[in-house]
């Protein structure tokens, strides 16, 4: 009999395993405190038209694989139609044997579709996309019926300071009782003044957002901070910023004053300016977030938009960003001291992208963990191309071997799709794999209650008291 890629001890491989994650992870309630979910889709409750539209678009890992395997880009985000983007899909999904894309696709046909008797093919691809239709049609189906079905219970989208956050408030008067939805503050455009005329452009919409007439950097800093205690109300705890490296170069009061009016005049910064200004405006964040009790997520090292012709065409966040080698440790190191030995350090999460970064990061939250908050500093799940078997196992054993794996939050999506949630379940097996092969090998104790108790924090619990959502 021929075995299925989707079974229900998928990746567990020993009986400790397969006991680790039904008895103590496979039933609990999803916290994803971070991804790219529209709220105005699930506020509105939207009903997809069918699998390519809630599947395919805005997905670019998909596109990436699909150039890859020779599709043409009409074919990807062109002007083909729904079906023949599906078909498209289709065809690439066997050529994509140990990437994780394979194990992902079968995994999201299996939940929330339960199609787990045949694999995505070519020949396969009408009767998946025929099935998963007629459910997609059903109530069951909408962005808010695959939260509840995939028994998500808290989603943090990621949004811009000026955000309105309208579909939050729309959503909250709700009350349906099910999926709980919370903004998280991304104010990477209030950083980004290596465009002048683009940070400008940004300073004049926060102006009308906020209220606040802006003149000088205490004034800007004024209109953020006031964003900034917007989104608490709203229930958001947590900030994130998305940058290639931590900054940390030294600047007086009197320099950033005279770089933001540098700035609104229309004038190009320097790289140093371009530094001191992302340097101070960074603290000035952070602050914010340990004054409200937030926590701060920093996404560090993607090297962006790296295909000019490409950015031209489609934009950014279409497939084109890489791993990044930027220096890491002196910068972050020096940052975090900064707000520490201000005793302004929040709670804080940090993310590399290039593995050679694992153990660095491993360590470095260690150096600032100070007993107040068990966990405070977390060394983040694996990110982007990290996001894989390979790359959880080893971030799972940097943090294992250099910090406290029991106290770690566990993972998250970081995607814009609805169907994105098996990326728990994947993260899950994995996570009780690895400790029930240890546990009958004798490296760890044979010993459910603990290991157990372990594994419902991780996924769960761990996630639960840190953020303390309203």
């Amino acid at each position: 009999m021929k075995k299925k890629i989707i079974y229900i001890d998928f990746l567990l491989n020993t009986k400790a395993s397969v006991r680790l994650y039904h008895e103590f992870a496979e039933s609990l309630p999803v916290i994803d405190y971070h991804c790219h979910l529209s709220p105005k889709e699930i506020a509105e409750n939207k009903k997809f038209a069918n699998l390519s539209q809630i599947w395919l678009s805005g997905d670019h890992y998909k596109w990436r694989a699909m150039r890859t395997c020779g599709v043409d880009e009409r074919f990807i985000t062109g002007s083909a139609s729904d079906w023949e983007k599906f078909e498209a899909w289709a065809r690439t999904v066997p050529k994509m044997i140990r990437n994780p894309l394979y194990h992902w696709t079968h995994l999201e046909l299996h939940r929330p579709f339960g199609i787990d008797d045949v694999l995505l093919n070519e020949k396969t691809a009408k009767s998946i996309w025929e099935r998963c239709n007629k459910k997609l049609d059903t109530p069951a189906f909408t962005a808010q019926g695959i939260l509840k079905r995939m028994n998500v219970e808290i989603v943090c989208t990621t949004d811009d300071p000026t955000n309105s956050l309208e579909f939050h408030e729309a959503y909250a008067k709700q009350g349906n009782g099910l999926t709980r939805v919370y903004p998280t503050f991304r104010p990477d455009r209030a950083m980004a003044v290596e465009n002048t005329a683009g940070f400008n452009d940004y300073v004049e919409k926060l102006e009308r957002t906020s209220g606040i007439e802006i003149g000088n950097f205490k004034t800007f800093l004024a209109a953020l901070r006031n964003r900034h205690e917007y989104f608490h109300a709203h229930g958001c705890r947590l900030s994130d910023h998305g940058i290639e490296t931590a900054y940390a170069e030294e600047y007086t009061d009197l320099a950033i004053k005279s770089i933001f009016k540098k700035l609104r005049k229309g004038k190009r910064l320097d790289t140093h300016e371009v530094r001191q200004f992302k340097s101070a405006i960074l603290f000035e964040f952070s602050v914010m977030d340990h004054e409200t009790g937030w926590v701060q997520q920093f996404h560090l090292g993607a090297l962006r938009n790296n295909n000019s012709r490409m950015l031209r065409m489609l934009g950014p966040d279409t497939g084109f960003d890489s791993i990044g080698d930027f220096e890491i440790g002196r910068p972050l190191a020096k940052f975090l001291n900064r707000l520490d030995s201000q005793n302004q350090l929040a709670k804080t999460i940090l993310y590399n992208l290039n593995p050679r970064d694992n153990e660095l990061m491993a360590t470095m939250i260690g150096n600032f963990q100070d007993g107040s908050i068990a966990g405070k500093l977390q060394y983040g799940s694996s990110w982007w191309f990290l996001d894989q078997l390979d790359g959880m196992k080893k971030q799972i054993d940097a943090l294992s071997n250099l910090g406290a794996l029991s106290q770690f939050v566990g993972m998250l999506t970081d995607s814009r799709s609805f169907l994105s949630y098996p990326r728990h379940e994947y993260f899950r097996r994995l996570l009780c794999d690895i400790l029930g092969t240890e546990m009958e090998r004798g490296l760890i104790p044979n010993d459910f209650a603990l290991i157990g108790g372990i594994v419902s924090n991780i996924c769960y619990g761990n996630a639960q008291r840190y953020f303390k959502f309203p």
